[in-house]
């Protein structure tokens, strides 16, 4: 199964956030404002997010637009503070009304290579909307390390580890969460643990999240596709209730389409790699006909903010 974060109550969150001190304390104010507005819960609501890439030093920020080739001119790299961005997004998240039931981070929590200090700040950054009730769900990405996570999840079962994919079932669709690892690799067991799950499950819509991109990226950094991706892209096409594949890693919101397999590349929440690009989070809507789509710029005022995307779930 997927790691899952399940939500905690009040009294825990106060508890930490007096030890964490000023920052953690104005979070739970906000959420205290968010609360009194009585959110509740809507399982057809998932906040989706990949690439926070968090670092143990929430003071550090990062020039995403420097990186080997870049057009970017040395004099003009956009420096982003990550743990500002999920602080953001978490705020805006918790502000909807009905908020999301559950929440996605689609792979590479962390910046470097997934050390134990860096989760912790992730964890930390993130209990707020465990506090405000909200499910979350990580896959694992190329900067994750699933020991390191583990060991600071003391409620995760020794079974629950190893592979984490699982399926989240919905009223309206079925969520496959996907394990691509450090290499971008599925592999042929956990590939047919996937055709196995969407045959037992054809009665539903699937939509499928891997941190991966299944083909090799157009936008404007060059990066390789996983390795079996073609195998992956094949199975999903002989499947046509498998509705849509949403992947992270490229850092940028992109979307294609392949008769009817969506191809719905999340935007980083962290920094991005195109000079100006949009980094955030998406909204999504499921209904009996639709996955609706909203993306959510850190910046509101960017131009692709609210920029609306469909997935159509029947026919």
């Amino acid at each position: 199964m997927p790691i899952t974060l399940p939500p905690i109550n009040r009294r825990q969150f106060v508890k930490r956030s007096l030890a964490l001190g000023g920052a953690a304390m104005m979070t739970s104010r906000s959420l205290a404002a968010a609360d009194s507005e009585g959110a509740r819960l809507d399982q057809n609501r998932v906040a989706l997010l990949a690439d926070t890439h968090i670092s143990a030093d929430p003071d550090l920020t990062y020039p995403g637009t420097k990186w080997p080739d870049s057009p970017v001119k040395e004099s003009e790299h956009e420096w982003v503070n990550m743990a500002d961005c999920l602080a953001e997004t978490a705020k805006s998240i918790i502000a909807l009304n009905p908020r999301p039931a559950h929440l996605i981070v689609n792979g590479d929590c962390a910046l470097s290579n997934g050390k134990e200090a860096e989760y912790k700040e992730f964890l930390r950054l993130v209990e707020p909307l465990r506090a405000a009730g909200i499910t979350i769900h990580v896959t694992i990405g190329n900067h994750d390390n699933r020991d390191n996570l583990w060991k600071l999840l003391p409620f995760l079962k020794k079974e629950q580890m190893g592979i984490q994919a699982g399926v989240l079932e919905l009223p309206h669709a079925n969520l496959v969460l996907l394990d691509s690892g450090r290499k971008g690799i599925l592999g042929e067991e956990q590939l047919d643990w996937l055709a196995q799950k969407l045959d037992e499950q054809a009665d539903k819509p699937a939509l499928i999240f891997g941190h991966f991109n299944p083909y090799p990226n157009r936008g404007v950094r060059p990066i390789k596709g996983m390795r079996d991706g073609e195998s992956l892209l094949k199975l999903l096409a002989e499947r046509t209730h498998a509705r849509a594949y949403f992947y992270g890693h490229t850092h940028e919101w992109q979307h294609d389409q392949r008769d009817h397999l969506h191809l719905i590349n999340q935007p980083a929440v962290s920094y991005y790699f195109g000079k100006g690009h949009a980094n955030g989070w998406v909204d999504m809507k499921l209904t009996e006909m639709s996955a609706d789509l909203e993306l959510h710029c850190i910046n509101r005022e960017h131009e692709q903010h609210g920029d609306r995307r469909q997935v159509n779930l029947n026919g």
